[in-house]
């Protein structure tokens, strides 16, 4: 793989269209020379890695597997460390463990991790007692703190989130390659769980029947490599074009674009113009790509979107992640899912049931109820048995640390709750007994597809 992109290469055609949600840098010689340096850099992923995820896509395109998709809603620089990585991943090794067993079926496992360091705002500023300030836009851009200084936007926040990228994909491969996420050590990822949460005990069953079964393999002879490694991808949005461009190469053995900040990129509800920035530079890379899909989409500009990021109608390529909320899923996927079938394009529908069921509490506290995330997925598998079609995925914030953000849940959090361990940067997330709760909830659903 090259270590540059040629300044004309097709990546670059999005600067001539319109680009949202980009920070408006006060330094624009600061931004051209921090973005040189990065085009400098060595990729963080490799074409290869992307290629495999997208023949892993494919399968579940083709409903032979199932997306389990999942991570913070941002990324702090301050939290890399072996510890939050570790939880994190901990969680979703968990949660496929659940899919897998329980639900029968392979699952392609993608963390939100390693780049999730940006975040689109609804408005650009934030005011607090008559002061106003630029809206905190991610570790990426600017800082969470309320004044000037840590609120005005930084390049050189761009280099520290490649640099903390590369750390945490460091630490992730380690933990899956290097004996963390062998299958018998199901018991072990539970350990410091299992006796203080209904779903830890309810997940230390299913890992004892987990464990018997493998004594029977090796008692058979059979001990597959397989069991001892896990293939764990990463993705994020990708927001700021800046950044992902100037990660951007071409591969030295097919001549073709990849963004190697990431395995997949996506592109969110409020970027996804058809004739923005952002799809224009997701046509123009390999990667897997998703598009982020809300209540308003019509079958029209999902069509377009395949046409644009599709064209070949490659098994893998594209995911819609529909994020439609609970009250309004049953009654505005049908349609889109619908004509995209009837198109004959094999996109990968995966289901995003967090951002479409946030509310603000009495407390000021952004939050969601677990139940209306349950409901949406409930309704997603319902919209796809009945038309015929796979349910590929989940899409979910989650954290593994025991916060306190979404009510509900088998270890119920109530709202007055919220306070004790609100930590969230951004958007509420589910914590570690939320996360298996709605595992083995989705693990059901599959079965009865």
């Amino acid at each position: 793989m090259s270590a540059n992109v040629n300044p004309d290469a097709g990546a670059r055609t999005w600067r001539d269209l319109p680009a949202a949600q980009q920070p408006e840098w006060p330094d624009r010689e600061a931004l051209h020379e921090t973005v040189a340096e990065l085009e400098s850099y060595p990729p963080l992923v490799f074409a290869g890695e992307c290629d495999q995820l997208r023949a892993r896509l494919g399968a579940v395109a083709k409903g032979e597997a199932f997306l389990l998709q999942g991570g913070d809603c941002a990324e702090a620089f301050d939290q890399v460390s072996a510890e939050h990585i570790r939880n994190k991943l901990k969680t979703l090794l968990q949660m496929g463990a659940v899919l897998t067993y329980a639900g029968s079926v392979p699952v392609v496992k993608v963390g939100r991790i390693a780049g999730q360091y940006s975040k689109p705002r609804s408005k650009p500023t934030e005011t607090r007692d008559g002061v106003t300030l630029p809206s905190y836009r991610g570790d990426s851009v600017n800082g969470f703190e309320f004044t000037p200084e840590a609120r005005t936007p930084d390049p050189g926040r761009l280099k520290r989130m490649y640099h903390a990228s590369a750390s945490t994909l460091n630490l992730v491969r380690a933990f899956t390659t290097g004996g963390y996420a062998d299958l018998r050590q199901v018991h072990a990822w539970n350990q410091d769980f299992v006796k203080r949460s209904p779903s830890g005990q309810r997940y230390e069953a299913l890992a004892r029947e987990i464990d018997q079964a493998l004594k029977f393999m090796h008692a058979c002879g059979t001990d597959p490599e397989e069991l001892k490694t896990v293939e764990f991808f990463s993705s994020h949005e990708a927001l700021l074009l800046d950044y992902e461009s100037a990660m951007t190469r071409t591969d030295s053995r097919s001549g073709k674009l990849y963004d190697v900040s990431g395995h997949m990129v996506w592109i969110g509800e409020r970027t996804r113009q058809l004739d923005g920035a952002h799809i224009e530079f997701a046509s123009q890379v390999r990667n897997p790509i998703g598009v982020k899909l809300g209540p308003g989409t019509t079958p029209e500009e999902a069509l377009t979107l395949i046409d644009k990021l599709d064209p070949d109608r490659e098994p893998g390529r594209l995911t819609f992640i529909t994020r439609m909320g609970a009250g309004t899923v049953r009654d505005r996927l049908p349609t889109l899912v619908e004509k995209v079938s009837a198109s004959g394009a094999q996109v990968v529908w995966v289901c995003d049931p967090m951002h479409g069921n946030t509310f603000e509490a009495a407390s000021g506290h952004k939050t969601r109820r677990f139940d209306d995330v349950l409901d949406e997925v409930k309704g997603f598998f319902e919209v796809h048995k009945s038309a015929g079609t796979h349910p590929g995925g989940i899409h979910v914030e989650l954290t593994g640390d025991d916060v306190t953000e979404c009510v509900g849940g088998g270890d119920e959090i109530f709202v007055g709750d919220l306070h004790q361990r609100y930590e969230t940067a951004c958007d509420p997330r589910l914590n570690r007994s939320q996360s298996l709760d709605l595992a083995f909830l989705v693990a059901e659903m599959y079965r009865d597809q």
